[in-house]
C-alpha cells in the first residue's frame, strides 16, 4: 500500500495536496503524520524524514521501495498510478491541450505566488478577516497575486464544462485547493463567480475530510502563526 507522509493538516499546504488526490480518486493509503516542531536540523521532524527523504521535507510517497518527493513529482506518480488503478478518476485532463494548461498552472502555483504564500500562510483552523483586511491594505504583492488568480480562475471557468477548473475534479484543482483556504481564512475579496469556486472546493469529500481534520487538530505551532500567541479553540 502507498504510504504519505505529511505534516500537520492545519499548515501544511504541499501535503494537503496530494492528500487531497489520493482521497479523491479513492485509492487506498496509509497516512503517516510527522508533526511538526522545529525545522532545525536536530528537530525531531527532520530526524523522523531524512532517513526516509534526502530532503527531509514533507510530502514524501512511498510505494515498496520506491520513495518520491516533492509535489509535482508525487502528482505525476499519483496520475500514472491511478491511470492503472482508479482508471474511472483521471488526474490530469483527458485532452492534451488541457492537460497542457493544467499541468502550466500548477508549475506557477508551484513556483509563483510568493506574496501570498508570505503574508497568508496556510492557518485552516483561523478566522483572520481582520488580518487579511490590513494584509490586503499594505501589501501590493498580495494585490497582485491575487488579481492573478482572479484572472486564471475566472477564464477557466468561462471554458469549463462542469463545477471545476478543467470541467471534472483534476490535479489543478487539488493544486489550488490550498489557496482556497487561504482566502478563506483571511477573508480576501474575491468575485462572486471565485467564491463560488472556491465553496465548491472546499465541499469535494477530500478536501472537506482534510480541513475537518485541520479543524480539530488543535495543535498550536508559533512558528507558522505570524498573527496568533494562541489558538481560538
Amino acid at each position: 500500500m502507498i504510504k504519505l507522509y505529511i505534516g500537520n493538516k492545519n499548515y501544511s499546504s504541499w501535503s494537503m495536496r496530494p492528500w487531497v488526490l489520493l482521497q479523491q480518486a479513492g485509492i487506498a493509503f496509509e497516512e503517516i503524520m510527522v508533526r511538526f516542531d522545529a525545522f532545525t536540523p536536530d528537530s525531531q521532524f527532520k530526524a523522523a524524514l531524512k532517513p526516509i527523504c534526502p530532503t527531509g521535507k514533507v510530502p514524501v510517497l512511498v510505494d515498496g521501495d520506491l520513495v518520491v518527493w516533492d509535489t509535482l513529482a508525487i502528482v505525476e506518480y499519483l496520475a500514472e498510478y491511478a491511470a492503472q488503478h482508479a482508471p474511472d478518476t483521471p488526474l490530469w485532463p483527458a485532452d492534451k491541450a488541457a492537460r497542457a494548461h493544467a499541468r502550466s498552472i500548477c508549475a506557477e502555483m508551484h513556483s509563483g505566488f510568493s506574496h501570498l504564500r508570505t503574508h497568508c500562510p496556510m492557518n485552516i483552523e483561523a478566522q483572520l478577516p481582520h488580518v487579511g483586511a490590513l494584509i490586503w491594505r499594505d501589501q501590493p504583492g498580495v494585490r497582485s497575486d491575487v488579481a492573478r488568480l482572479v484572472s486564471m480562475w475566472q477564464t477557466l471557468l468561462q471554458e469549463s464544462t462542469g463545477p471545476m477548473l478543467f470541467g471534472d475534479f483534476c490535479a489543478a484543482d487539488a493544486y489550488y485547493a490550498p489557496v482556497c483556504t487561504r482566502l478563506l481564512t483571511y477573508g480576501l475579496p474575491v468575485p462572486d463567480d471565485v467564491a463560488a469556486y472556491v465553496n465548491r472546493v472546499c465541499a469535494l469529500p477530500g478536501v472537506k475530510a482534510w480541513m475537518d481534520a485541520a479543524g480539530l487538530e488543535n495543535d498550536f505551532r508559533d512558528f507558522e502563526e505570524p498573527y496568533r500567541l494562541q489558538s481560538t479553540r
